[in-house]
């Protein structure tokens, strides 16, 4: 059993050593891969298609935001969905986090964090769950980012009015049973409409959604 296959990317050999004991100690956790800067992080992520990768968003060379970005357009380029990214940070709620989120990462965890946060970070993700709520998204991208106000997707055109009441919710960080109350349906029906929407836009997650309302100028609509 090979497990989850996670490549670590820090420009701090003893910080990626750390990181790597703890991956390593879990049965269903596999270390493929390291690099100290993004350059090497794309070439990692070319050679041994990791699941995961923890990516630091300050390094030499290539900063973490930039090897995010290449990484999962290459990979949308030949019609993949990537690697889930989780980026590394100091600071809480920061420019970089925020930059990271917008760029695709599936969340941010502070390089202090708890080990079995680490771990539970990297499991969820790799299930398809973002790290990051909606919610912490949309203060993330209040706080460092502002609205773009732009034409209306095409894409954004053919959801029904009914998607788009759900979209603007979760646009502004609501969760399922808080739609549910505000629209009220069942939450089964509020995951049903999440689900058409991701599919419909073409996004991956919720966080995802956030991040399509706030460059498309959507959010206040």
């Amino acid at each position: 059993m090979t497990g989850i296959r996670v490549a670590l990317v820090d420009d701090q050999a003893m910080f990626r050593r750390g990181v790597s004991m703890i991956v390593r100690s879990q049965p269903d956790l596999q270390v493929v891969g390291e690099a100290g800067d993004g350059e090497q992080a794309i070439a990692l992520v070319e050679r041994e298609h990791p699941d995961v990768v923890l990516m630091d968003v300050r390094m030499p060379v290539l900063d973490g935001v930039a090897a995010t970005k290449r990484i999962l357009g290459d990979a949308a380029a030949r019609g993949e969905t990537g690697p889930r990214i989780i980026v590394l940070t100091t600071f809480d709620l920061d420019a970089d986090a925020a930059a990271a989120i917008r760029a695709g990462a599936s969340g941010f965890v502070l390089k202090d964090a708890d080990p079995d946060f680490l771990i539970a970070a990297i499991r969820t993700v790799h299930a398809g769950t973002a790290v990051v709520a909606a919610s912490a998204t949309r203060a993330l991208l209040e706080r460092f980012e502002p609205v773009q106000q732009r034409p209306v997707p095409p894409e954004f055109e053919t959801l029904t009015g009914r998607e788009r009441d759900v979209f603007a919710l979760a646009a502004k960080g609501l969760s399922n049973s808080e739609i549910a109350r505000t629209e009220y349906v069942s939450e089964a029906t509020v995951k049903t409409h999440i689900s058409n929407v991701l599919t419909k836009l073409g996004l991956r997650d919720r966080v995802q959604l956030v991040v399509f309302a706030y460059e498309n100028g959507l959010v206040d609509r």
